[in-house]
């Protein structure tokens, strides 16, 4: 079991109803987290979005650790 921060940006943000929160999670990837929390909020469906651990851009395989914070960046649109 890790303890994880996630920050949400944008529509997930919005989604969500709050910018972040600390969490319990037995999730071992970036992938597997963000399929857990997809469960619970039923995230909008998007192409693309990134993700970043401890403030560094991460692939989706990349192995979660106990104080992590996890940020899901989806895409931008704008004119």
């Amino acid at each position: 079991m890790a303890n994880i921060r996630v920050e949400y940006f944008a529509i997930l943000r919005e989604h969500v109803g709050q910018s972040g929160e600390n969490l319990e999670t037995n999730s071992r990837t970036v992938a597997d987290l963000f399929d857990e929390l997809d469960r619970r909020y039923r995230f909008p469906k998007m192409a693309h979005m990134k993700v970043a651990i401890n403030d560094e851009f991460a692939e989706w395989d990349s192995v979660l650790a106990n104080g992590d914070s996890v940020v899901f960046i989806p895409p931008v649109a704008g004119g």
